[in-house]
Parts: C-alpha cells; structure tokens; sequence
C-alpha cells in the first residue's frame, strides 16, 4: 500500500525532529545491518536511516535495497539521510515515533 500525499507530509513534519537510529556504511546492508533496521522498525515504525556513502547512485540503490529488504516504505530522502516507515500491527505506544507524536 502506497503512502498518501497526506500521509507523507504528516511523516516527514514528526522524522524532521528524529535523529538517526540506523547508520549504513559502504559495507551496505549485512546481516546485522539488516536485524537492525528490522528491530528498529518493528519498535519505532518510522525511522531516519543515515548512510554513509559519497556515491549518489550508490547511495539510492542501496536505500531502495534497504527499503526492500525491511519491507518498508521511502517517505523522503535528503541528502544522506532517508525517512523510512513500515507500519506495525501491534505497535508499542511508547516506542512507536507516530503515536508518541500523536500524545
């Protein structure tokens, strides 16, 4: 399901005070990278991903690789920095980024 233009505003207003939970280097998404981001995701919902790399092309491929592995959504993408969702059925009200926001 694709996020709405509505919805992808509301996310990048609450990932514009977030810092970054995830850090990807030019190793790229190995598997500790991968149970990372996964955890992150499951606890946090929507979370601001930093990588580490000076290519452009390389720097897209791997945040559409990282989207694709964690079966998450790109809301917005600046620079090095990637906001990434990935909604929880059963989120944890205290740790998910969208209902701490919404309190």
């Amino acid at each position: 399901m694709a996020l709405t233009q509505e919805q992808k505003k509301q996310y990048k207003s609450i990932g514009h005070h977030l810092k970054p939970v995830l850090i990807v280097a030019e190793n790229g998404l190995s598997e500790g990278v991968a149970a990372e981001l996964d955890r992150a995701l499951n606890d946090h919902e929507l979370i601001k991903v930093q990588f580490r790399i000076t290519e452009r092309e390389e720097r897209i491929a791997l945040i559409e690789a990282v989207c694709k592995s964690g079966r998450a959504q790109l809301v917005q993408m600046i620079g090095k920095m990637a906001l990434i969702y990935r909604k929880n059925p059963q989120p944890n009200k205290n740790l998910s980024n969208l209902h701490r926001h919404q309190a």
